[in-house]
């Protein structure tokens, strides 16, 4: 019998109750021999499963949205530092390579094979429906996470297998080498079908945003294929209208079945998520009683903030966030970024709080508001929750995919525009389909006011292309300037930093596994 060399590190109880999932005593351990033995200890793993997805939610943004050029550097409007200065100014090389060891997303793979092998080897307590549920989520969140890891790096490691051991191992046999571009991604591809086919043989019709679910599986689904469209890496050739097809397919399952929250607000409201439930496909669950995010690195320090800062009339601002004291503010938004947003448009000032530092209302800062969290005797928690994919993704994507097919765009764009805008969407702000490239940058604008920091950004930029087919990342209009006024650059130049559409692994991991490689251009 297999010795696994690991042992399930969870069991969230306060994640359970409040998902209302599970009604399961409380166990601190299970070994590798006794787990795997009912249903409710299956449950309890995959419980633990999504709080891995939970405790990596720094990774989205990071890899998603700090190298896209819309966040401060250096110094932030109130004097805090502001953080990954590498990251957000793409500086990247072997030696500062921005996040270290695949931002740990191997640690969570390691789990999910776990599970994938006893599902699919010692589970036979399970009913076909129960199992197939399972399986359905344990392959999505594989698939999920290579996903993230073949944007970011190209051809990675594929390690699919659990490793064993009987006392003593060869370290060699922990090696491993990068596979290709082309093999990474069809490795999820298959992860995706198998996802697929095991949601489709259940009955299981409950659905739950903070769990994986047959419609998370959808959304990654028309990502996956969108990429592979429109994406050139390594020895992958984007794939054009064969691949767009079968997003487009993958959306048309979703588009109808969910529907925009009533107001942009609702979807951020940590003091009624239940408000977001319509618009919510997969969601990470935050609470003041379990775990609570980093929104105090969005927004403004109390200390330095009181009575020290304006509002646009001229007023002098107290504590309009109510942080109770806190707040540190790493992570700013550029001015020019901020005012590319129109006055009307509501995502503006849900999405920020805009200040200025000087009474002349000259030096100008903001901070995020979506993640602000709750407050609870006198005390500031920041708790909202973490949208990894909602409905409005859905209708931009699907938006992008008709362009790429030469189809009619604007509709799905204006569905999001309408509700931004309210009763001055018709007459100023309805979107009329324009040229490919127009339609793309379009779409890329919409999204940068819909999904501040949600991780979307930089992927974005490279997915979406200008009038010559180049990704967006490498164009001026797609870019905002450094200051407010200054000349706009784009976010990477073309002709000298095409390598860096990938990011880095540390020398030390490659010093580890004389197996693994650089990724191309980075040696030099």
């Amino acid at each position: 019998m297999k010795k696994y060399v690991y042992i399930l590190l969870f069991i969230a109880m306060p994640f359970i109750s409040a998902c209302d999932n599970l009604d399961l005593n409380p166990e601190d351990f299970y070994g590798a021999g006794n787990f795997w033995k009912e249903k409710g200890q299956v449950e309890a793993y995959l419980i633990g499963l999504h709080r891995d997805i939970r405790d990596s939610y720094k990774n989205y943004f990071i890899y998603g949205e700090a190298r896209g050029g819309t966040l401060l550097t250096g110094v932030s409007s109130i004097g805090t530092s502001l953080d990954y200065e590498v990251i957000k100014l793409n500086r990247l090389s072997q030696d500062t390579y921005g996040i270290g060891n695949w931002g740990d997303f191997y640690t969570y793979l390691l789990q999910v094979n776990h599970a994938i092998d006893n599902l699919e080897n010692n589970c036979s307590f399970l009913s076909a429906t129960d199992l197939n549920y399972y399986k359905g989520q344990v392959y999505g969140l594989r698939a999920f996470y290579y996903f993230w890891l073949y944007r970011s790096y190209g051809g990675v490691p594929l390690e699919t297998d659990v490793k064993v051991a009987n006392g003593t191992f060869d370290v060699t046999d922990l090696y491993l080498e990068r596979a290709s571009a082309e093999a990474t991604l069809q490795q999820i591809k298959d992860d995706l079908q198998q996802s697929e086919t095991s949601f489709e043989s259940t009955q299981n019709s409950t659905f739950n945003s903070y769990f994986w679910s047959e419609y998370a599986t959808q959304m990654l689904k028309a990502e996956v294929y969108m990429w592979s469209a429109k994406v050139t890496t390594g020895d992958h050739i984007a794939t054009g209208n064969s691949d767009l097809q079968i997003a487009k397919a993958a959306l048309s399952n979703l588009i109808g079945k969910f529907s925009l929250a009533a107001n942009y607000a609702d979807l951020f409201n940590a003091n009624n998520k239940a408000a977001a439930k319509t618009e919510s496909i997969f969601t990470l669950y935050f609470d003041k009683k379990e775990a609570t995010n980093w929104g105090d690195y969005f927004v403004y320090s109390s200390a330095q903030f009181i009575g020290q800062s304006w509002d646009k009339n001229g007023n002098l601002y107290q504590d309009p966030l109510d942080l109770c004291g806190s707040g540190l503010l790493r992570h700013e938004y550029k001015e020019s970024f901020i005012k590319s947003f129109d006055e009307d448009d509501s995502r503006r000032s849900v999405t920020f709080l805009e200040y200025y530092r000087d009474e002349n209302l000259t030096m100008f800062g903001a901070s995020l508001k979506k993640i602000l969290g709750t407050t609870d005797s006198g005390k500031r928690y920041y708790d909202s929750d973490i949208h990894i994919y909602r409905y409005a993704d859905a209708l931009l994507m699907m938006a992008e995919v008709e362009n790429g097919l030469s189809g009619h765009c604007a509709d799905y764009i204006n569905q999001v525009r309408e509700r931004a805008y309210g009763k001055n969407y018709a007459q100023v702000y309805e979107y009329k389909d324009g040229s490919y490239a127009e339609n793309e940058l379009a779409i890329l604008k919409e999204r940068d006011k819909e999904f501040v920091s949600e991780g979307k950004r930089w992927f974005d930029v490279i997915r979406l292309h200008d009038d010559a087919n180049a990704p967006l990342v490498f164009s001026v209009e797609a870019a905002y300037a450094t200051a407010y006024g200054e000349k706009v650059t784009p976010i990477l130049d073309k002709n000298s930093e095409s390598y860096k559409l990938l990011w880095p692994i540390e020398k030390t991991l490659i010093d580890r596994d004389p197996k693994l490689e650089q990724t191309p251009g980075y040696k030099n």
